[in-house]
């Protein structure tokens, strides 16, 4: 089945969620609202027309200065018939929560934890929703694009670090000589 022909029945099933379709370079984005996303990955899962059984990549993408802010997107493919199509889920600053597609594709633990450590987006429904790339005590989200550039002096810095500089120079008797 073509990418556009899977928009279109995405369209008929889901008209109230599915909010555009376009395409670039051979590729098809479906952009949703966020409301219904598991029901509409639970459709593309387990129709046998679709079978979009791997959940290639979810990620997040900022944009400051529109509105919706942020947008979760997905990559999905199915093995079976060999196709694939992007989702893009929007999520608003004020609001910026969506359903957990977990049920769905276990796979999508690792890259909800991410987005949510990156870009701060809450996964409802997440079996373990925490941090996995930054520390547990950081302080906000590093690939949205009002983050700082440049952090605070060192001795105001983020406390982890120098509990990792002191550890550093206290292990240094046991390194190896080269």
């Amino acid at each position: 089945m073509e990418q556009i022909q899977i928009a279109e029945r995405l369209k008929e099933k889901f008209p109230e969620d599915v909010l555009s379709v376009s395409e670039f370079r051979g590729q098809v984005s479906v952009t949703v609202r966020k409301g219904n996303v598991l029901a509409i990955f639970r459709y593309l899962h387990d129709n046998p027309e679709t079978d979009f059984d791997y959940l290639q990549d979810l990620c997040g993408v900022d944009y400051p200065s529109r509105k919706p802010r942020f947008e979760v997107v997905y990559h999905l493919y199915s093995i079976n018939h060999r196709h694939s199509i992007r989702l893009k889920a929007l999520v608003p600053e004020e609001d910026c929560s969506i359903g957990s597609v977990v049920p769905v594709w276990i796979g999508a633990n690792w890259h909800e934890r991410e987005c949510f450590d990156m870009f701060g987006v809450a996964f409802k429904g997440h079996p373990d929703l925490r941090r996995i790339l930054m520390p547990d005590d950081w302080e906000g989200h590093p690939l949205r694009k009002d983050y700082p550039l440049k952090g605070p002096e060192p001795e105001n810095d983020w406390k982890g670090f120098r509990e990792v500089l002191e550890d550093s120079e206290r292990l240094k008797g046991f390194e190896w000589e080269r």
